[in-house]
Protein backbone atom coordinates (compact mmCIF):
# COMPACT_ATOMS: atom_id res chain seq x y z
CA UNK A 1 0.00 0.00 0.00
CA UNK A 2 1.17 3.31 -0.47
CA UNK A 3 2.35 5.96 2.24
CA UNK A 4 -0.30 7.93 3.84
CA UNK A 5 0.02 11.72 3.44
CA UNK A 6 -1.10 13.96 5.79
CA UNK A 7 -4.94 14.61 4.10
CA UNK A 8 -6.95 13.54 6.74
CA UNK A 9 -11.15 12.73 5.79
CA UNK A 10 -12.40 16.07 7.32
CA UNK A 11 -10.23 18.02 5.30
CA UNK A 12 -11.40 16.56 2.21
CA UNK A 13 -13.52 19.24 -0.10
CA UNK A 14 -14.87 19.66 -3.74
CA UNK A 15 -11.89 21.83 -4.03
CA UNK A 16 -9.31 19.16 -2.84
CA UNK A 17 -11.03 16.50 -5.24
CA UNK A 18 -11.09 18.29 -8.27
CA UNK A 19 -6.93 18.80 -7.56
CA UNK A 20 -6.60 14.94 -6.85
CA UNK A 21 -8.90 14.24 -9.84
CA UNK A 22 -6.56 16.23 -12.12
CA UNK A 23 -3.31 14.27 -10.61
CA UNK A 24 -4.80 11.07 -10.91
CA UNK A 25 -6.09 11.41 -14.76
CA UNK A 26 -2.51 12.78 -15.42
CA UNK A 27 -0.73 10.05 -13.97
CA UNK A 28 -3.55 7.21 -15.85
CA UNK A 29 -3.41 9.25 -19.03
CA UNK A 30 -6.71 9.92 -19.31
CA UNK A 31 -7.99 13.77 -19.79
CA UNK A 32 -10.32 15.49 -17.04
CA UNK A 33 -11.44 17.98 -19.10
CA UNK A 34 -14.97 18.97 -18.66
CA UNK A 35 -15.02 16.92 -15.53
CA UNK A 36 -18.41 17.13 -13.09
CA UNK A 37 -18.66 16.61 -9.92
CA UNK A 38 -21.70 14.00 -9.33
CA UNK A 39 -21.02 13.28 -5.69
CA UNK A 40 -18.93 14.28 -2.60
CA UNK A 41 -19.92 11.83 0.39
CA UNK A 42 -17.64 8.92 1.20
CA UNK A 43 -16.16 9.47 -2.13
CA UNK A 44 -15.53 12.56 -4.65
CA UNK A 45 -17.31 11.18 -7.80
CA UNK A 46 -16.88 12.85 -11.47
CA UNK A 47 -17.68 11.86 -14.54
CA UNK A 48 -15.22 12.62 -17.61
CA UNK A 49 -17.86 13.36 -20.73
CA UNK A 50 -14.89 12.63 -23.29
CA UNK A 51 -13.79 9.24 -22.27
CA UNK A 52 -17.26 8.80 -20.62
CA UNK A 53 -15.41 7.39 -17.16
CA UNK A 54 -16.59 7.80 -13.98
CA UNK A 55 -13.81 8.77 -11.34
CA UNK A 56 -14.14 7.45 -7.67
CA UNK A 57 -11.70 9.51 -5.40
CA UNK A 58 -11.34 7.95 -1.66
CA UNK A 59 -10.75 10.30 1.13
CA UNK A 60 -7.62 8.95 2.76
CA UNK A 61 -5.00 6.08 2.04
CA UNK A 62 -6.71 4.11 4.63
CA UNK A 63 -9.53 2.92 2.23
CA UNK A 64 -6.76 1.57 -0.44
CA UNK A 65 -7.87 -1.86 0.52
CA UNK A 66 -11.31 -1.10 -0.45
CA UNK A 67 -10.47 0.48 -3.77
CA UNK A 68 -8.58 -2.67 -4.71
CA UNK A 69 -11.51 -4.62 -3.53
CA UNK A 70 -13.81 -3.05 -5.67
CA UNK A 71 -11.63 -3.24 -8.40
CA UNK A 72 -11.25 -7.69 -7.46
CA UNK A 73 -14.97 -7.46 -6.57
CA UNK A 74 -16.42 -5.75 -10.11
CA UNK A 75 -14.17 -8.21 -12.24
CA UNK A 76 -15.50 -11.17 -9.86
CA UNK A 77 -19.41 -9.81 -10.62
CA UNK A 78 -18.47 -10.10 -14.31
CA UNK A 79 -17.46 -13.28 -14.04
CA UNK A 80 -20.57 -14.38 -12.34
CA UNK A 81 -22.50 -12.72 -14.63
CA UNK A 82 -23.80 -10.71 -12.64
CA UNK A 83 -24.96 -7.28 -14.56
CA UNK A 84 -22.58 -4.89 -12.28
CA UNK A 85 -20.40 -1.68 -12.99
CA UNK A 86 -17.07 -2.30 -14.88
CA UNK A 87 -13.74 -1.08 -14.41
CA UNK A 88 -12.12 0.96 -17.16
CA UNK A 89 -9.05 -1.04 -17.98
CA UNK A 90 -6.30 0.70 -16.70
CA UNK A 91 -3.76 0.16 -14.04
CA UNK A 92 -5.68 0.64 -10.55
CA UNK A 93 -6.20 2.13 -7.91
CA UNK A 94 -4.00 5.16 -8.22
CA UNK A 95 -2.64 6.62 -5.63
CA UNK A 96 -2.97 10.67 -6.19
CA UNK A 97 -2.23 13.42 -3.38
CA UNK A 98 -2.80 10.81 -0.59
CA UNK A 99 -6.21 9.56 -1.96
CA UNK A 100 -6.88 6.19 -3.82
CA UNK A 101 -8.38 6.77 -7.10
CA UNK A 102 -10.41 4.11 -9.54
CA UNK A 103 -11.37 4.53 -13.40
CA UNK A 104 -15.08 2.79 -14.10
CA UNK A 105 -17.24 2.74 -17.57
CA UNK A 106 -19.59 5.25 -17.43
CA UNK A 107 -23.50 3.37 -17.45
CA UNK A 108 -25.75 5.05 -19.37
CA UNK A 109 -29.08 4.62 -17.84
CA UNK A 110 -31.13 6.23 -14.49
CA UNK A 111 -30.52 5.89 -11.19
CA UNK A 112 -32.53 3.24 -9.55
CA UNK A 113 -35.06 4.93 -6.84
CA UNK A 114 -37.96 4.04 -4.29
CA UNK A 115 -39.87 2.73 -7.59
CA UNK A 116 -37.24 -0.48 -7.84
CA UNK A 117 -37.29 -1.56 -4.69
CA UNK A 118 -38.30 -5.49 -5.70
CA UNK A 119 -35.78 -4.79 -8.22
CA UNK A 120 -33.37 -4.19 -5.60
CA UNK A 121 -35.07 -7.42 -3.63
CA UNK A 122 -34.36 -9.62 -6.64
CA UNK A 123 -30.48 -8.29 -7.15
CA UNK A 124 -29.97 -9.07 -3.26
CA UNK A 125 -31.44 -12.34 -3.68
CA UNK A 126 -29.36 -13.12 -6.57
CA UNK A 127 -26.37 -11.72 -5.00
CA UNK A 128 -26.68 -13.61 -1.66
CA UNK A 129 -26.75 -17.13 -3.70
CA UNK A 130 -23.17 -16.73 -5.10
CA UNK A 131 -20.06 -18.57 -3.41
CA UNK A 132 -17.06 -16.55 -1.51
CA UNK A 133 -14.93 -15.90 -4.54
CA UNK A 134 -11.56 -17.60 -4.75
CA UNK A 135 -10.16 -15.87 -7.26
CA UNK A 136 -9.37 -13.05 -4.51
CA UNK A 137 -9.23 -12.66 -0.52
CA UNK A 138 -12.62 -11.05 -0.26
CA UNK A 139 -12.77 -9.38 3.17
CA UNK A 140 -15.12 -10.18 6.48
CA UNK A 141 -17.88 -7.66 6.87
CA UNK A 142 -16.88 -4.95 9.54
CA UNK A 143 -20.03 -3.49 9.54
CA UNK A 144 -18.67 -0.89 12.03
CA UNK A 145 -15.29 -0.30 10.78
CA UNK A 146 -15.79 3.67 9.63
CA UNK A 147 -17.58 4.98 12.18
CA UNK A 148 -15.04 5.56 14.66
CA UNK A 149 -12.77 7.02 12.27
CA UNK A 150 -15.51 9.47 10.50
CA UNK A 151 -16.26 10.63 14.65
CA UNK A 152 -12.89 11.00 15.46
CA UNK A 153 -11.91 13.53 12.22
CA UNK A 154 -15.75 15.43 11.88
CA UNK A 155 -16.25 19.10 12.83
CA UNK A 156 -18.88 18.75 15.01
CA UNK A 157 -19.47 19.44 18.34
CA UNK A 158 -16.57 17.19 20.93
CA UNK A 159 -20.34 16.24 23.26
CA UNK A 160 -21.55 15.17 19.86
CA UNK A 161 -18.58 12.70 19.23
CA UNK A 162 -18.25 11.27 22.92
CA UNK A 163 -22.27 10.44 23.02
CA UNK A 164 -21.34 8.95 18.90
CA UNK A 165 -18.22 7.07 20.60
CA UNK A 166 -19.82 5.43 23.31
CA UNK A 167 -23.31 4.61 21.58
CA UNK A 168 -20.87 2.90 19.33
CA UNK A 169 -19.74 0.62 22.08
CA UNK A 170 -22.62 -0.26 23.31
CA UNK A 171 -23.64 -1.13 19.33
CA UNK A 172 -20.68 -3.35 19.06
CA UNK A 173 -21.51 -5.44 22.64
CA UNK A 174 -25.10 -5.89 21.11
CA UNK A 175 -23.53 -7.34 17.89
CA UNK A 176 -21.50 -9.43 18.81
CA UNK A 177 -24.00 -11.44 21.06
CA UNK A 178 -26.41 -11.72 18.07
CA UNK A 179 -27.27 -15.25 16.23
CA UNK A 180 -28.52 -14.32 12.43
CA UNK A 181 -30.85 -16.45 10.99
CA UNK A 182 -29.33 -16.36 7.12
CA UNK A 183 -26.25 -17.85 5.82
CA UNK A 184 -23.31 -15.66 5.59
CA UNK A 185 -22.79 -14.67 1.68
CA UNK A 186 -20.94 -12.25 -0.22
CA UNK A 187 -22.47 -8.74 0.48
CA UNK A 188 -23.14 -5.49 -1.30
CA UNK A 189 -22.51 -3.34 2.03
CA UNK A 190 -24.73 -0.40 0.85
CA UNK A 191 -27.49 -2.05 -0.72
CA UNK A 192 -30.05 0.91 -1.45
CA UNK A 193 -32.20 1.51 -4.78
CA UNK A 194 -29.73 4.47 -5.39
CA UNK A 195 -26.97 2.01 -6.02
CA UNK A 196 -28.70 0.57 -9.14
CA UNK A 197 -28.48 1.89 -12.26
CA UNK A 198 -31.22 0.79 -14.71
CA UNK A 199 -30.87 0.26 -18.60
CA UNK A 200 -33.59 -0.62 -20.77
CA UNK A 201 -35.23 -1.63 -17.87
CA UNK A 202 -32.22 -3.96 -16.60
CA UNK A 203 -30.81 -3.42 -13.36
CA UNK A 204 -26.57 -2.83 -13.25
CA UNK A 205 -25.42 -2.97 -9.57
CA UNK A 206 -22.64 -0.34 -8.74
CA UNK A 207 -20.61 0.87 -5.62
CA UNK A 208 -18.55 -2.67 -4.21
CA UNK A 209 -16.45 -0.14 -1.69
CA UNK A 210 -17.68 -1.98 0.95
CA UNK A 211 -18.86 -5.44 -0.60
CA UNK A 212 -17.43 -8.55 2.06
CA UNK A 213 -18.51 -11.77 3.14
CA UNK A 214 -20.66 -11.27 5.91
CA UNK A 215 -24.07 -11.90 6.58
CA UNK A 216 -27.73 -11.21 4.33
CA UNK A 217 -29.36 -9.20 7.15
CA UNK A 218 -26.90 -6.32 6.67
CA UNK A 219 -28.13 -5.57 3.54
CA UNK A 220 -31.66 -6.35 4.18
CA UNK A 221 -32.03 -3.84 7.14
CA UNK A 222 -30.34 -1.00 4.97
CA UNK A 223 -34.08 -1.36 3.33
CA UNK A 224 -35.87 -1.41 6.92
CA UNK A 225 -34.06 1.10 8.00
CA UNK A 226 -35.12 3.30 5.25
CA UNK A 227 -38.63 2.37 5.78
CA UNK A 228 -38.64 2.41 9.29
CA UNK A 229 -36.56 5.25 10.61
CA UNK A 230 -35.65 7.72 7.68
CA UNK A 231 -39.38 7.20 6.11
CA UNK A 232 -37.80 7.26 2.48
CA UNK A 233 -40.07 4.12 1.83
CA UNK A 234 -43.75 3.67 1.86
CA UNK A 235 -45.32 0.58 3.29
CA UNK A 236 -45.97 -1.01 0.53
CA UNK A 237 -42.51 -0.55 -1.27
CA UNK A 238 -40.79 -2.23 1.34
CA UNK A 239 -43.22 -5.05 0.85
CA UNK A 240 -42.58 -5.38 -2.69
CA UNK A 241 -39.08 -5.50 -1.42
CA UNK A 242 -39.39 -8.09 1.31
CA UNK A 243 -41.59 -10.34 -1.30
CA UNK A 244 -38.78 -10.04 -4.09
CA UNK A 245 -36.17 -11.20 -1.89
CA UNK A 246 -38.28 -13.75 -0.09
CA UNK A 247 -37.24 -12.93 3.76
CA UNK A 248 -38.33 -9.80 5.99
CA UNK A 249 -35.63 -8.77 7.89
CA UNK A 250 -37.83 -6.68 10.46
CA UNK A 251 -39.42 -10.54 11.44
CA UNK A 252 -35.90 -11.00 13.03
CA UNK A 253 -37.13 -9.80 16.39
CA UNK A 254 -34.25 -10.52 18.28
CA UNK A 255 -31.95 -8.75 16.05
CA UNK A 256 -33.42 -6.37 14.26
CA UNK A 257 -33.52 -3.19 16.48
CA UNK A 258 -29.47 -3.32 17.03
CA UNK A 259 -29.17 -3.70 13.16
CA UNK A 260 -31.75 -0.75 12.33
CA UNK A 261 -28.85 1.35 15.19
CA UNK A 262 -26.00 0.51 13.59
CA UNK A 263 -27.59 1.56 10.23
CA UNK A 264 -29.08 5.00 11.84
CA UNK A 265 -25.16 5.19 13.49
CA UNK A 266 -23.29 4.53 9.98
CA UNK A 267 -26.23 7.24 7.60
CA UNK A 268 -25.27 9.46 10.65
CA UNK A 269 -21.68 9.70 10.86
CA UNK A 270 -21.21 9.41 6.77
CA UNK A 271 -23.35 12.67 6.86
CA UNK A 272 -21.66 14.29 9.63
CA UNK A 273 -18.39 14.06 7.26
CA UNK A 274 -19.93 17.15 5.12
CA UNK A 275 -21.50 19.74 7.54
CA UNK A 276 -19.12 22.01 6.03
CA UNK A 277 -19.89 21.62 2.86
CA UNK A 278 -23.50 23.19 2.85
CA UNK A 279 -26.46 24.50 5.33
CA UNK A 280 -28.69 21.68 4.45
CA UNK A 281 -26.02 19.15 5.39
CA UNK A 282 -25.63 20.47 8.80
CA UNK A 283 -29.81 20.89 9.01
CA UNK A 284 -29.56 17.18 8.45
CA UNK A 285 -26.93 16.15 10.59
CA UNK A 286 -28.95 17.64 13.37
CA UNK A 287 -32.15 15.62 12.69
CA UNK A 288 -30.12 12.59 12.51
CA UNK A 289 -28.62 13.12 15.90
CA UNK A 290 -31.98 13.82 17.30
CA UNK A 291 -32.99 10.44 16.13
CA UNK A 292 -30.18 8.57 17.47
CA UNK A 293 -30.41 10.30 21.14
CA UNK A 294 -34.26 8.75 20.73
CA UNK A 295 -36.48 12.12 19.29
CA UNK A 296 -38.23 9.57 16.25
CA UNK A 297 -40.68 12.54 15.58
CA UNK A 298 -39.18 13.86 12.30
CA UNK A 299 -38.35 11.76 9.08
CA UNK A 300 -34.70 12.16 7.35
CA UNK A 301 -33.79 13.85 4.08
CA UNK A 302 -31.83 11.61 1.49
CA UNK A 303 -28.70 13.33 0.50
Amino acid sequence: MPRKSGNTASQFSATDAERVLQIACGTAGISCDGATLIRLGENAIFRLPGDRIVVRIARTLSYWDDAKNEVEVARWLADQKISAAEVHEVAQPIAADGHPVTFWQFIDGREGDRTDTGTLGTVLRTLHKLPRPDSFELPNENILGRVQSRVEVAPVPSQDKDFLLARLEELRGELSALKFPLEPAPTHGDAHTGNLMICANQPVLIDFERFAWGQPEWDLAVSATSYQTAGWLTEREYNTFTEAYGYDVMSWHEGFETLRSVHELKMTTWLMQNVNESADAATEYQVRMKTIRGDRSQSWRAF
